[in-house]
């Protein structure tokens, strides 16, 4: 049998009174690919990281091409060999696409005191037309890309490098489907030339297609390891969170049901080239779905509701006839917006939970308004933590030390918490566990029956089809086809009018 080309014993890790890692092994193998999952906060992306020198381990020994490893950067790992595409952003917005490709390295185009411009835009030009991006400029600032490009981008700098070992955490949700099918690609020409993939998803669908063997992790522990043919979606579930799921994982009902009353309409929205002559209702205690392609013009649509974006023409407005002119005039209407770049547009990462979450409801515990008390603050914030059992060591903890579904827990609290009518939620169930899925869908249950609208952005067609009273479907910036729930709501005929 081949040595491993990397292995990682008795890791331990702490953040605060949390643990993290509990003496956990890992071993991958040259030409595997090996997933790895388990419920937000399990430990995937600790392990992987200290694996790629983006922290320090407490304890625990590290292998890697026989010798001791213990990086002292990302950048250092990557020169040894190992790279990693993070789950969130980790590339530079103040520099060009091609100076992020080559972040850490670009003295290899030096010429004395000055780099060789054009030697270092072909060479980006190569690799990106490795990711998919043949169309795109290298000088262009980093930017003016959207979330999946900077995504590519991220892609791009690992493979550039050629590593042995090719970490991708959560990376696909980012990603439309043609992306998604980019990296698959990319991770089988790493498995035939005979290196390494540690691929951490929360789709177990796509790890049972990619992988050769799958790792679960459960609360900072080593759960069980899974070949090839003994992969079980039943038992892989039950192995990640140590019991059955309980209750219904989508809707029960199979039949449309709201109110009669508006709760927010637009009429006739056009902005640029992503949003043509759209118009729509949303009814008090209904789920409408917007799905499609994901350049399809989904994503600018919730903008333009929310009023973060101003359209060219049309209008949005509230049942009672309000204008929504902007994200300040929404807010006052009732309207919350849950954004799919949540690290970026919906969190601040270095303040701790409770500024994350006491920013939109100041109107809730504010005396007259205006006062501020502490000791209300923070009796609203640890109310609204409890609401949705954020995994947390305390309300002072920054965001950035929590997992992917806490801190979406903690932008759904924003929101919640300051009594919001209408959710606009785009893609909020992005690099969850299926645990916190099941929470949010129950959630989101919820609130229909309390009456509260919502509008659902995304990317999965399951979750479209288990959630959503309508479905509007779109492509290249409009309307294709409405669907209503019920036998005819199939994955099958929905793709019809997305392609």
């Amino acid at each position: 049998m081949a040595k491993p080309i990397l292995e990682m014993k008795g890791m331990c890790k702490r953040f605060g009174s949390t643990v993290a890692l509990d003496k956990v092994d890992l071993t991958v193998y040259p030409g595997e690919i090996r997933g790895l999952i388990g419920e937000n906060g399990s430990g995937k992306s600790t392990i992987s990281s200290i694996a790629a020198g983006m922290q320090k381990a407490d304890s625990g020994e590290m292998v890697f091409k026989g010798q001791r490893w213990n990086p002292a950067s990302m950048v250092e790992a990557l020169e040894q060999g190992f790279g990693m595409i993070v789950q969130e952003q980790g590339t530079v917005p103040g520099i060009s696409i091609a100076e992020n490709i080559f972040l850490g390295g670009i003295s290899q185009f030096a010429h004395g005191p000055f780099i060789d411009r054009k030697k270092l835009m072909a060479a980006a030009r190569q690799v990106l037309d490795r990711v998919g991006m043949d169309s795109v400029d290298p000088a262009l600032p980093m930017g003016l890309l959207d979330m999946q490009d900077r995504k590519l981008v991220e892609i791009a700098k690992v493979i550039a490098r050629a590593p042995d070992i090719f970490v991708v955490d959560e990376t696909t949700t980012a990603l439309s489907q043609i992306g998604r099918e980019k990296i698959y690609e990319l991770m089988r020409e790493q498995k035939a030339a005979d290196k390494s993939v540690l691929f951490i998803s929360h789709d177990l669908d796509e790890l049972l297609a990619t992988c050769d063997t799958l790792t679960v992790l459960r609360d900072g522990k080593l759960g069980r390891s899974f070949t090839k043919d003994e992969f079980d979606p039943d038992l892989i579930r039950t192995s990640m969170i140590g019991r059955e799921l309980q209750g219904d994982y989508y809707r029960s009902d199979t039949q449309a049901t709201c109110r009669k009353e508006i709760a927010l309409r637009a009429e006739h929205l056009t902005a640029g080239q992503a949003v043509q002559d759209v118009s729509l209702a949303v009814h008090k205690g209904e789920i409408v779905g917007v799905g499609g392609l994901s350049q399809c013009g989904m994503h600018d649509l919730g903008k333009i509701l929310f009023g973060a974006i101003k359209p060219d023409a049309g209008s949005v407005t509230t049942g009672s006839g309000a204008a929504i002119t902007s994200e300040a005039v929404a807010m006052k209407q009732g309207i919350g917006y849950v954004a799919k770049d949540r690290d970026v547009e919906s969190l601040c990462l270095s303040a701790s939970i409770q500024d994350n979450i006491a920013v939109a409801g100041m109107e809730r515990y504010a005396v007259h308004d205006f006062l501020i008390l502490g000791g209300r603050e923070r009796k609203y914030v640890d109310q609204q933590i409890g609401e949705l059992s954020i995994k947390c060591a305390g309300r002072d903890q920054q965001v950035s030390q929590l997992s992917g579904g806490n801190k979406q827990k903690v932008v759904f609290d924003k929101w919640i918490g300051r009594g919001s009518d209408v959710l606009i939620l785009d893609c909020p169930t992005r690099g969850v566990d299926i645990g916190v899925k099941q929470a949010m869908y129950q959630l989101m249950v919820r609130l229909k029956g309390e009456g509260k609208s919502i509008v659902m952005i995304s990317e999965e067609m399951p979750e479209l089809i288990g959630m959503c009273d309508r479905l509007v479907v779109m492509k290249d910036g409009r309307v294709t086809k409405e669907f209503t729930r019920g036998p005819e709501m199939t994955d099958t005929e929905i793709i019809k009018y997305m392609i």
